[in-house]
């Protein structure tokens, strides 16, 4: 088993803090940096990391160091980390990597980039903030590796050995197909849910109850509207050819949908639901999580207090909650909990649950 890392977190945001905390699970010490005081404070009191009160203070004598800040600044915090940390491999969480690998190349001296190695981690939400942050953030996601071309074995051995210690799971892949791919699947879902929340906002803005009647679908596609308008701008802008693309071929399936209404063509209106159907089906619906813990899905009403009902019940049957995550919001009125626990309480989580009127279902 690997020893212990020292890890150096730059930028203390949603996660950056959730990987100091994940680190700090695995045993590692970590300390960490940000140019907000606040948000430094925030990471420090969520996560126990050691604070730093400059770039060379945090680095200095780290083997992992995570670059977690915005895009427009991460290259030159890869490349100033390059240089402080003359042992240690080098990483960024951007979720554009060709335009930061490309700007690291350049900035870069030869003989450190050995050690630069891009990553993205496929997790976090709408929210920011080291207050949200969380080691359950990087259970069993994919943390997309996206080595550089002058990146040395033992670096992406030891990148992709400390993704997997933590409970992600590491996927390697260059930086010009991850652009692509999370265009369609992780950037134009913001673009779609930003779009349609500005929608019903402008055009609607004469209908005061419109958002009355918004049921859990209209809620769960808009969610990510929430989301940053900062960091957003900057991930789109930085990948622009691809969301371009991507917002393209949107645009024709959503023009050909509306074809087949406008004609009233129920069959193909049908298949296309159909089509759509089968293909959601087809995802993951299980969660990907570390050993020794299982995971109860839990539907509960959407009313105040129940939350707390559900926690009381752990607590009554002497069952520590591990992780707590609502992960769905469908219509009805009702909610998901995936509840996570230790492997050998799982047994009396279930009876207690039962006990209450909570119907649970094992996930992993």
């Amino acid at each position: 088993m690997r020893s212990a890392e020292r890890v150096a977190v730059i930028g203390t945001g949603l996660i950056g803090t959730s990987i100091a905390m994940a680190g700090a699970r695995a045993g590692d010490q970590v300390r960490g940096f940000d140019a907000d005081p606040d948000a430094l404070s925030g990471a420090v009191e969520r996560a126990g990391l050691t604070p730093a009160t400059d770039l060379d203070e945090c680095v200095r004598g780290a083997t992992i160091v995570f670059v977690c800040t915005p895009i427009p600044v991460a290259a030159e915090l890869v490349v100033e980390a390059l240089d402080l940390a003359p042992d240690a491999v080098v990483s960024d969480v951007a979720s554009v990597k060709s335009h930061v690998m490309v700007e690291v190349e350049l900035r870069a001296r030869v003989d450190g980039l050995s050690r630069y190695v891009g990553g993205h981690p496929m997790g976090g939400s709408e929210r920011s903030g080291p207050d949200h942050a969380s080691p359950s953030v990087l259970d069993g996601i994919v943390w997309v590796v996206t080595p550089a071309e002058r990146s040395d074995d033992a670096s992406i051995a030891r990148l992709e050995g400390w993704v997997s210690r933590v409970g992600a799971r590491p996927i390697r892949m260059d930086a010009e197909r991850h652009d692509r791919l999370v265009a369609m699947v992780s950037h134009l879902p913001q673009v779609a849910s930003t779009a349609l929340m500005g929608l019903a906002a402008s055009e609607e803005a004469g209908e005061p109850e419109i958002l009355l009647l918004a049921a859990g679908g209209f809620r769960d596609l808009t969610r990510l509207a929430a989301s940053n308008p900062h960091l957003w701008s900057d991930i789109l802008l930085a990948n622009g050819a691809a969301i371009g693309r991507a917002i393209d071929l949107y645009v024709e399936r959503l023009e050909a949908l509306r074809d087949l209404v406008v004609a009233e063509d129920g069959g193909g209106v049908e298949s296309a639901f159909a089509e759509a159907k089968t293909a959601r089906l087809q995802l993951a619906a299980k969660p990907q999580v570390r050993a020794g813990v299982a995971v109860l899905q839990v539907p509960v009403p959407d009313r105040p207090g129940v939350l707390a009902e559900l926690t009381s019940t752990m607590g009554e049957a002497e069952v520590n909650i591990e992780d707590l995550q609502i992960v769905h919001s469908p219509e009805g009125g009702l909610g998901t909990v995936h509840l996570t626990v230790a492997v050998d309480t799982v047994e009396a989580a279930e009876r207690a649950l039962h006990e209450r009127w909570f119907e649970s279902t094992r996930l992993a």
